[in-house]
């Protein structure tokens, strides 16, 4: 049996052949955008379709457009849509087919509909948004504050993962020799089970937390959320809503670094801050100790000024008061004896006074004895009768066979009560 044999270049340029005669015509496509960059005027991109269950990826492809038509396509789509070309974006592109026998096979990008705008990744991120809104917890964790002193941090990331290192190094090698305590709870940082991951590492933290709270003490001052680099096609599993809503819900700061400048997730939204890269997350919470430091001298340094003013205001005062005690003593020293000289001086003029009001005090009430004296009254007739030594007021005080005296002016009558 004869078989046929081809060069590599023969059989490739056969394919071209083959694709060129089957689909000589231009064509509209919708996918989703996984990739998406420019190089020397041109844009190549990686076109990506998903199923809609399962969301993982049913084709994929790429796609070039050459500088001759992007420097046309570009500034109508960005005038017109309010925004550039990104990974997530689902597009309506107008394409045909090339297979060149040393680069393999793509589509050309010959127009790109602008009134296609966000793709399915961006839409769903946005009904994510409105949905937090809606709940009241998008901005739950922007209402939280970092501890003073946080310094306690729980880390997400991945064991293995460049970032964590650096994040840890860079915590380490601080240059104000700040002193952090870090604990790492593992998590898958690419892939479909980012969300899943990151959910199940946030209960662990939350059941330590919770245990450590009945113990009235605070095992972490905040989490942070980081990744070393990665695809970033895998952005899109930090914008699931579940993930989302236990971030926004979590009773202690979060803080995300998961890399990729241009592009901010759902996670980085809802989180209590977004940095860039995990080595930023570092030198914020670096920054933060940092700044509570210099709270602390300033007041120290501001206490200080204030002590030493109050003690130089005082010690003047102290001074200004020894100074002048012996010029008060010898006013005041001589402001008593002139009291006392004149004390002395009037002396017998009020001891004088004082006799002559007292001996008309008593003969006021000498004058009042004599007026009560009862020899007076039994001088004009009235008598006294007396028992027992004590006058009777009451007839009722006596008892018959009660002997009774009556005093009169020339004697004392005794009587008998019958």
């Amino acid at each position: 049996m004869i078989t046929m044999r081809y060069s590599l270049l023969e059989l490739n340029s056969l394919v071209r052949e083959a694709i060129e005669n089957a689909l000589p015509m231009e064509y509209w496509v919708e996918a989703e955008l996984s990739e998406c960059r420019e190089s020397r005027g041109h844009c190549y991109m990686e076109l990506i379709q998903k199923d809609e269950l399962s969301a993982t990826p049913i084709a994929k492809a790429q796609a070039k457009c050459w500088a001759n038509k992007w420097l046309t396509i570009r500034p109508y789509f960005e005038r017109t849509t309010g925004q550039q070309l990104h990974i997530g974006m689902k597009v309506l592109l107008k394409v045909y087919p090339q297979f060149h026998e040393a680069y393999g096979f793509s589509w050309i990008v010959t127009d790109i509909d602008p009134t296609y705008t966000l793709g399915d990744m961006a839409r769903k991120r946005q009904e994510i948004i409105q949905k937090l809104k809606a709940e009241g917890v998008f901005d739950l964790q922007k209402e939280l504050q970092l501890p003073v002193f946080c310094q306690h941090i729980a880390v997400i990331s991945s064991q293995t993962a460049a970032g964590y290192g650096d994040f840890c190094n860079q915590l380490a090698d601080n240059p104000y020799n700040f002193k952090f305590e870090t604990q790492l709870f593992p998590a898958i940082m690419q892939g479909e089970s980012i969300g899943q991951s990151i959910i199940a590492a946030l209960e662990r933290i939350y059941q330590m937390q919770t245990e450590d709270l009945e113990l009235r003490t605070s095992l972490f001052d905040c989490v942070v959320i980081i990744r070393g680099g990665g695809a970033t096609s895998d952005m899109s599993g930090f914008d699931t809503l579940a993930l989302a809503e236990n971030v926004a819900n979590f009773p202690i700061p979060i803080i995300t670094g998961i890399g990729h400048d241009r592009d901010e997730s759902v996670l980085d939204m809802v989180s209590h801050t977004r940095v860039k890269t995990p080595t930023a997350a570092a030198a914020l919470l670096i920054d933060h100790l940092k700044a509570v430091q210099e709270t602390i001298e300033g007041a120290q340094s501001m206490i200080t000024h204030y002590v030493q003013q109050k003690l130089s205001i005082a010690n003047s005062h102290l001074s200004i008061i020894s100074e002048s005690i012996p010029r008060l003593f010898s006013v005041v020293k001589t402001r008593q004896e002139a009291k006392i000289d004149a004390l002395y001086t009037r002396m017998p003029m009020l001891i004088e006074r004082r006799l002559t009001t007292e001996s008309h005090r008593l003969q006021l009430i000498d004058e009042k004895l004599k007026a009560l004296d009862p020899a007076l009254l039994l001088a004009r007739g009235y008598s006294i009768t007396l028992h027992n030594g004590k006058s009777v007021r009451d007839p009722q005080q006596l008892q018959p066979g009660d002997e009774i005296e009556t005093r009169v002016e020339k004697g004392i009558i005794k009587s008998i009560i019958a």
